[in-house]
C-alpha cells in the first residue's frame, strides 16, 4: 500500500534511521540529507517520511505532502545558501533513470549548473 514504509526501500530505512544519514533538515513529514553520490558541490535529497514510489503518486495520495515536500526543498536550499540558483529533479521511472522508487527531490546547486543537464 501507498505510504506505508517498504522494509527493502533504501529510504525507508533512512527515514527508520537504520542506515545512516546527514541529515540537513526534517519536519514530521519530511526528512533532507546529503546525496552519497553528488553531482554538484551541494547535492541534497528531499524526501517524504511516507513511502511513495514517485512524485505523482504521492500528489495524488497526499497532497499537503507533496506541498510540505516543495516548502522543505526551500528550506534546505535556504540553509545552504543557495539562493543564487539551484536545480531542483525529481526522476520519475526507470526510463528517467529513478534508482530509489521512493519520491525524492534532487537539490543541485553551489556551481552554475549550465543547461542541457549534464
Amino acid at each position: 500500500m501507498s505510504g506505508e514504509p517498504d522494509p527493502e526501500c533504501l529510504f525507508c530505512k533512512i527515514v527508520a534511521g537504520e542506515i545512516p544519514a546527514e541529515t540537513l533538515h526534517e519536519t514530521d513529514t519530511t526528512l533532507a540529507f546529503r546525496d552519497v553520490d553528488p553531482q554538484a558541490p551541494a547535492h541534497l535529497l528531499v524526501i517524504p517520511r511516507a513511502h511513495h514510489p514517485n512524485i505523482g503518486a504521492l500528489a495524488s495520495a497526499e497532497p499537503g505532502v507533496a506541498v510540505d515536500l516543495l516548502n522543505a526543498v526551500a528550506a534546505v536550499a535556504e540553509q545552504e545558501r543557495l539562493g543564487e540558483g539551484y536545480r531542483l529533479v525529481f526522476n520519475t521511472g526507470a526510463r528517467a533513470h529513478q534508482s530509489v522508487f521512493h519520491v525524492h527531490a534532487h537539490v543541485l546547486g553551489g556551481r552554475d549548473l549550465g543547461w542541457p543537464p549534464g
